[in-house]
C-alpha cells in the first residue's frame, strides 16, 4: 500500500478499509508514514469524515499499536471513567475509590491539564511521594490489592495516538469529531476495560460550548466504544460553573478529602460522581439498574469505605500512610490567601467558567507551555455557585496565590468572570442534562 493513495482516497470522499487504516496506523508507530502524510490524512478526515466502521477500525488499530492490559486474573469487572475536561472537576478522586469499594477494579489512566481545564495527575502531584508514573508491577499490585490506582499514561499504551495527536495539534485538525473519538477511546480501551462511563461536558468551561455539540461527541464515543466491544454509556453534564467549590491542584485534593470524609460536600459534585458510578456499575452488571448503582455509590461514601480505599491507594503509590488524617500537614499551602468580594451584593446569575480556569493558570496552577512547572498550592476555594447570594460578608471566592500582586490580578479576573444580579435571573439548569446509551 502507498500512504499517498490512502490520502487521495479519503480526500475524494472514499471509505478506507480496516486493512488500509491498520497500514496507516502502523506507519504512525514505526515512522514509515511521514509527518506531511499524517497531516494530509488528518485534514482529509477533518473535511470528509469517517464512517462508523472506519472510526471503530481506527480506534482499535491505535489501541493495538502498543500494549493492551490484561486484568483477567483479578476475577472482577474492570471499569473506568473518562471526562472531556472542566474546571473544578475532581470527580476521579472520589469516583475511583467508591467504585473499588463497590467491588470493581479501576485502573484509571489519567492526564495532565489541557488548556484551561485541570489535570488529575497534576492534582495527585501535590501529594508528597505519590507516584503518578509507577512501573507496571506497582500499578498492577495496587489495583489488585486496593481495587483502584490513578496514574498517567505509560509510553507503551496507544503510542500511535501520541504521534497522531501531536501532529493534529499543530495542523488545525484537533476539532475533528472522528479523530477526537478515536484518540480518547484508543487509550481507554488499551487499559483492558470491560465497561466505561463517559462524562461529556458542555458550557462555558467545557471544550464543547453547546449541549448539541456535547451530545454529538457523546453519541460518537458511545457508538464507537460499543462497536469496539466495550459496553459504554455517557452522561451530559453542565460546566457553566465550576463543578467543585475549589479550582486548582492541592485545593481540589483537599476538597476531595473533605468530600470523602463527609466534612464538606459540594452538592453538584456529589450528584455527578454518584450518577457516573451508578451508570458504570449497571453497565458492568454489578447493579440491576443505574438507580441501584447510585444507591451502592452513596453507601460507599456514607459508610466511609470509599475514604478507606482512597487512603490505601495513596499509601500504595508512595504517598503518606496518614494522608487522610492530616491532609493540611502534607498539602502545599499558598503564601497569600485573600477573599474576593463582589462590587455589589446580589445573586450569582452566570459564570464564565473558562475564565476561572484561565485565572488558575495565570496564578501558576496550570501550564502556558508543556515544560512549565506548576505551583500546586495556588487556585480558588469557596467558589460561589450560580444561585448563591454574595455580598461584603459572602465572597465570590478565596484566592490562593504566591504573592500579593498575583492575588490582586486573580481577584480582578474572577470579578470579570462572574455576573451578579437578581435571583429571578438565575437559570434553571440541571447538572446532569442527558444520558446517551447504545
Amino acid at each position: 500500500m502507498l500512504a499517498q493513495e490512502l490520502i487521495r482516497k479519503k480526500r475524494d470522499g472514499g471509505t478506507l478499509t480496516g486493512e488500509e487504516i491498520a497500514f496507516f496506523v502502523k506507519g504512525l508507530s514505526d515512522g514509515s508514514v511521514s509527518e506531511g502524510q499524517v497531516s494530509a490524512l488528518a485534514m482529509a478526515v477533518f473535511f470528509k469524515g469517517l464512517s462508523l466502521d472506519e472510526r471503530v477500525a481506527l480506534t482499535l488499530a491505535m489501541r493495538d499499536s502498543g500494549s493492551v492490559l490484561d486484568w483477567s486474573d483479578l476475577g472482577k469487572p474492570v471499569v473506568d471513567k473518562h471526562s472531556t475536561g472542566g474546571v473544578g472537576d475532581n470527580v476521579s478522586l472520589m469516583l475511583a475509590p467508591a467504585l473499588a469499594a463497590c467491588g470493581v477494579a479501576v485502573p484509571m489512566i489519567s492526564g495532565r491539564g489541557l488548556g484551561h481545564t485541570g489535570g488529575t495527575l497534576d492534582k495527585f502531584d501535590s501529594i508528597p511521594g505519590y507516584k503518578t508514573q509507577p512501573d507496571n508491577a506497582l500499578f498492577r499490585d495496587v489495583v489488585k490489592d486496593v481495587g483502584c490506582a490513578i496514574i498517567g499514561q505509560t509510553s507503551d499504551l496507544a503510542p500511535a495516538d501520541k504521534r497522531f495527536y501531536a501532529i493534529r495539534d499543530v495542523t488545525g485538525t484537533v476539532e475533528s469529531l472522528d479523530l477526537i473519538t478515536a484518540s480518547i477511546l484508543s487509550k481507554k480501551l488499551a487499559a483492558g476495560l470491560q465497561a466505561l462511563v463517559l462524562d461529556v461536558k458542555w458550557g462555558t468551561g467545557a471544550f464543547m460550548g453547546t449541549f448539541e455539540e456535547a451530545k454529538g461527541l457523546a453519541e460518537s464515543l458511545v457508538t464507537v466504544a460499543n462497536g469496539a466491544g466495550c459496553p459504554t454509556t455517557a452522561l451530559l453534564t453542565d460546566m457553566n460553573e465550576p463543578l467543585a467549590s475549589a479550582a486548582g491542584n492541592a485545593v481540589e485534593v483537599k476538597n476531595a478529602v473533605d468530600f470523602l470524609t463527609g466534612k464538606e460536600i459540594d452538592n453538584r459534585l456529589f450528584d455527578v460522581t454518584v450518577a457516573l458510578g451508578g451508570e458504570v456499575l449497571a453497565t458492568c452488571g454489578l447493579a440491576a439498574s443505574a438507580d441501584e448503582g447510585n444507591a451502592l455509590m452513596r453507601s460507599a461514601f456514607e459508610s466511609g469505605r470509599a475514604a478507606e480505599v482512597f487512603a490505601k491507594m495513596v499509601a500504595g503509590l508512595g504517598g503518606p500512610s496518614d494522608f487522610m488524617e492530616k491532609p493540611a500537614h502534607y498539602l502545599p499551602r499558598s503564601v497569600v490567601e485573600r477573599a474576593v468580594y463582589p462590587k455589589e451584593p446580589g445573586t450569582v446569575t452566570a459564570v464564565d467558567t473558562r475564565a476561572v480556569g484561565v485565572a488558575v493558570i495565570e496564578l501558576g496552577g496550570g501550564r502556558r507551555r508543556a515544560e512549565d512547572v506548576i505551583d500546586p498550592s495556588v487556585g480558588f476555594t469557596h467558589l460561589a455557585g450560580v444561585g448563591h447570594f454574595v455580598d461584603s460578608d459572602s465572597p465570590l471566592a478565596i484566592v490562593h496565590a504566591a504573592d500579593e500582586g498575583a492575588a490582586m490580578r486573580a481577584g480582578e479576573a474572577l470579578l470579570a468572570a462572574y455576573e451578579v444580579g437578581e435571583a429571578r435571573d438565575v437559570p434553571d439548569r440541571p447538572v446532569i442534562a442527558g444520558r446517551i446509551a447504545p
